[in-house]
C-alpha cells in the first residue's frame, strides 16, 4: 500500500504438551518453546511494529516461586528488544555455568520464561497510546492461581461505552475506559464468579480450602466464563488468554472478522493470526493447520487436553477481505492466489482506459505489497497479447514475410520497475509546500524507461485510502518522467466507509472516495442530500445500536463508480502535474470473485457485519458535518 495504514495486531500462542526434559532430549534445548515463539512473532512482524510483549506461565511450581513472567517493549525494534531481555539470563548462564542449561528443574525455579505456556503479541498502535502500559499481554493478578488472567488480542470493539457501564453496574471502579482494559476486567469478573461458584459448591461438600483450590483447577468451566463475558461484545476480535493455573484459550468473533489458525500434535499446540507462520516455524503442511471457527474458542486445559468449543451463536461469516488484499503475508498459498486474481481482474478496466494501446504503455507497481497482484496482471496481459498474436496469424490469407511476423510478435506488454521506495523522511518543517516537496522524495523513479509525451504509465497499488500519498508524493514523482497519461490502478475497490474493527480507517472525512462524493453532490446541485443524511444521522444518534441504519449510503447513490473514480482522479492531481491522471478501482463483484471465502466488505459497501458498524458510520458522518476530527466510537 502506497499509504500504509495500521491495524491491530498479531498473536502467537504456544502450549508445550511434554515435560521440558523431553524437548531437551529430542531437540537439544530446554528453550524449545521460546525459540519457536520468537520465530512465530518474527514471521508476523508485518502485523505490528509499534510494540511487542511476551508472557509465560510455569506449571507445577511450589508456592513461593514466581510462575508468571512478562516482558514488553515499545522500542523501535520491539521484538528484538523483548527477546534480548528474555535470553540475556540464558546467555549469562552459558558463559558462567553452562551445565545449568541442562538442569530443567533448576531453570524453572530460578530463570524467567522457562514455562510450558507462552503468549506473544505484536501491536500496531492504531488508536491508543503506545506507552508500555498499553502493550499486551495484560495481566490481572491475584494470590489465587485460578483468579490470575493473562490476556492479549487482535480486536476492536464498537461498544466499549456500553461494556464500561456494565462494569460500573457490577460495582467495579475501572481506572481506564480502553477496550483492552474493559475486556480484561469483564473476563476477569466472570473468572472471579466461576471461582466463587466452585468454591461454594465444594465448600458445601465439606472440603478444605486447599482441597477446593485443586477442585477449582479441575472443574473450571472456561466455556461458561467466555460465553458470559462475550455476550455483549460487538466487534471483530481474536483474543488469547491464560488462567493462572494453566487453562488457556484463543477465541474468535462470531462473524469471523479477524483471523486465527492453530495446529496441534502430541508435542505442541500453536495458535497464530496467520497460517504460513505455523507452516514455516514447525515445517508442516498447510493441510494440517486448522482455522478456529467463528464463535468458537480453542480450549487447552491445564492437563494439556484441547478442544474447540462454541461460546456464542454464529453470525453470517464476513471475514475481513482487507486481510487478504493487504494485511496478511502473501506467502500463504491461498492469499497468493487471491492477490494474483485481483490483478488479473483489473486488466479489462485498465485496457479500456489506455484504449488498448499496449505499444505505448508501460506497466509497473508502487509498493512491494502490490507485487503479487502485479504478477497476476502481468500474466493476464501476457495471455491477452498471446491471443491477439494468434488472431493476427490466423487472419492471414498468405504466407507472411519475416517483417510481418516480427510486427505481429511486437504485440507484447511492457513491464518495468518504475517507482522505488527510497527513504523515510521525518521533518519539522511546517510550511506545506516545503514539507510536501520532501515527502515527494520518499519514492525514487527509474529514468529512461518512459518515452516522454508518448507513453502511458500504469502503476498498480493494492488500495487507495486517503489519496494523500498519491497527491503529495507518487503522482508528482511519476510526472517527472513526463508520461502522456498516468493511470493508478487499485486492486481494492473504493474505500467509502469507516472501519471499526481494528483498521486505521475510522474517520469518514479522511477517505478520498467520500471526499469525491461530497464534491460531486455540491457540483451537481445535490447538496441537500448532505443535509438530509445529517438529519437522518442525528435522529438515530441516541438509538440502540441494533436499531440504527447506515444513512451514509445515500451520499453515493446518485453516482456511478466511474463518476466517483473520475472525481478522485481530479482530487489527487495538484496544479504542478502535467500528465493526465486516471484512477481505476477494482469492482466489488470482482473482489468477491477473487476472494470468495472472505466476504467482509463493509469499508467498500457499508454493509457492516455487526450493529455497532452502522452506529460508527452514523457517528462518523455527524463528526464530519460538525467538524469533529475524531473517530466514531
Amino acid at each position: 500500500m502506497s499509504e500504509p495504514i495500521k491495524h491491530e495486531c498479531g498473536i502467537a500462542f504456544i502450549r508445550l504438551l511434554k515435560p521440558l526434559e523431553y524437548y531437551l532430549g529430542k531437540y537439544g534445548t530446554s528453550l524449545y518453546g521460546l525459540n519457536k515463539l520468537q520465530l512465530l512473532m518474527e514471521k508476523q512482524h508485518n502485523r505490528g511494529q509499534d510494540g511487542a510483549g511476551v508472557a509465560s506461565i510455569k506449571l507445577g511450581l511450589p508456592p513461593g516461586k514466581k510462575y508468571i513472567n512478562r516482558v514488553r517493549s515499545n522500542t523501535s525494534t520491539p521484538i528484538k528488544d523483548v527477546f534480548d531481555q528474555i535470553f540475556t539470563p540464558f546467555r549469562q548462564l552459558r558463559d558462567d555455568h553452562p551445565h545449568r542449561l541442562n538442569d530443567v528443574q533448576w531453570l524453572k525455579e530460578n530463570i524467567d520464561f522457562t514455562g510450558e505456556i507462552f503468549l506473544g503479541h505484536l501491536r500496531y498502535g492504531t488508536y491508543g497510546k503506545n506507552s508500555i502500559q498499553n502493550l499486551h499481554p495484560f495481566l490481572r493478578e491475584n494470590n489465587w492461581k485460578t483468579r490470575n488472567l493473562v490476556l492479549a488480542g487482535n480486536f476492536n470493539l464498537t461498544n466499549v461505552d456500553e461494556l464500561f457501564k456494565t462494569l460500573v453496574d457490577l460495582g467495579q471502579y475501572p481506572v481506564e475506559t480502553s477496550d483492552t482494559v474493559t475486556v480484561l476486567e469483564r473476563i476477569g469478573h466472570f473468572v472471579d464468579e466461576e471461582n466463587e461458584r466452585l468454591f461454594r459448591e465444594f465448600k458445601a461438600k465439606g472440603y478444605s480450602k486447599k482441597e477446593i483450590t485443586d477442585f477449582i483447577i479441575t472443574h473450571f468451566d472456561l466455556k461458561r466464563v467466555l460465553t458470559r463475558a462475550a455476550s455483549k461484545w460487538d466487534g471483530g476480535y481474536v483474543m488469547a488468554g491464560i488462567i493462572g493455573h494453566g487453562d488457556a484459550f484463543v477465541m474468535r468473533d462470531p462473524a469471523g472478522i479477524r483471523p486465527a489458525y492453530f495446529y496441534a500434535d502430541d508435542e505442541i499446540i500453536v495458535a497464530t493470526s496467520e497460517r504460513p507462520v505455523i507452516q514455516t516455524t514447525l515445517n508442516i503442511k498447510p493441510q494440517k493447520i486448522e482455522e478456529i471457527p467463528p464463535a468458537h474458542f480453542l480450549q487447552v486445559k491445564s492437563n494439556g487436553e484441547w478442544s474447540l468449543q462454541q461460546f456464542a451463536e454464529t453470525a453470517p461469516v464476513t471475514a475481513c477481505s482487507f486481510e487478504r488484499i493487504y494485511f496478511s503475508r502473501g506467502t500463504d498459498q491461498d492469499i497468493y492466489r487471491e492477490r494474483k486474481q485481483l490483478g488479473r481482474l483489473l486488466m479489462p478496466s485498465i485496457l479500456k482506459v489506455i484504449e488498448y494501446d499496449l505499444e505505448n504503455t508501460v506497466f509497473s507497481y508502487i509498493p512491494n505489497t502490490a507485487a503479487v497482484a502485479f504478477q497476476g496482471l502481468m500474466e493476464a496481459l501476457t495471455e491477452f497479447c498471446d491471443e491477439k498474436r494468434k488472431e493476427k496469424v490466423l487472419a492471414l490469407d498468405h504466407i507472411p514475410s519475416t517483417t510481418e511476423i516480427d510486427k505481429i510478435f511486437e504485440i507484447k506488454p511492457r513491464f518495468e520497475r518504475i517507482a522505488v521506495k527510497d527513504i523515510k523522511i521525518r521533518t519539522f518543517i511546517t510550511e506545506d509546500e516545503q514539507r510536501d516537496d520532501l515527502v515527494a522524495h520518499v519514492y525514487d523513479v527509474t529514468y529512461g524507461a518512459i518515452r516522454a509525451g508518448i507513453d502511458n504509465l500504469v502503476v498498480l497499488d493494492d488500495s487507495i485510502v486517503r489519496g494523500t500519498t498519491l497527491r503529495r508524493s507518487i503522482i508528482r514523482i511519476l510526472d517527472r518522467l513526463e508520461p502522456k497519461h498516468i493511470i493508478v490502478a487499485s486492486s481494492a475497490p473504493q474505500i467509502r466507509y469507516p472501519d471499526c474493527y481494528g483498521i486505521d480507517m475510522a474517520k469518514l472525512s479522511d477517505l478520498i472516495a467520500f471526499k469525491a462524493a461530497i464534491e460531486l453532490l455540491k457540483e451537481t446541485h445535490q447538496a441537500h442530500i448532505i443535509n438530509q443524511v445529517y438529519r437522518m444521522a442525528k435522529a438515530q444518534e441516541n438509538l440502540p445500536k441494533e436499531e440504527i441504519k447506515n444513512p451514509v449510503k445515500k451520499i453515493y447513490e446518485p453516482f456511478s463508480d466511474e463518476e466517483i473514480s473520475d472525481k478522485i482522479s481530479q482530487l489527487v492531481k495538484n496544479h504542478q502535474v502535467k500528465s493526465k491522471i486516471s484512477i481505476v478501482f477494482q469492482t466489488v463483484d470482482h473482489l468477491h470473485q477473487a476472494i470468495p471465502h472472505h466476504l467482509g466488505d463493509w469499508y467498500f459497501t457499508g454493509n457492516y457485519p455487526t450493529p455497532g458498524g452502522n452506529k460508527v458510520a452514523n457517528k462518523s458522518f455527524i463528526n464530519f458535518i460538525e467538524g469533529k476530527n475524531e473517530r466514531g466510537y
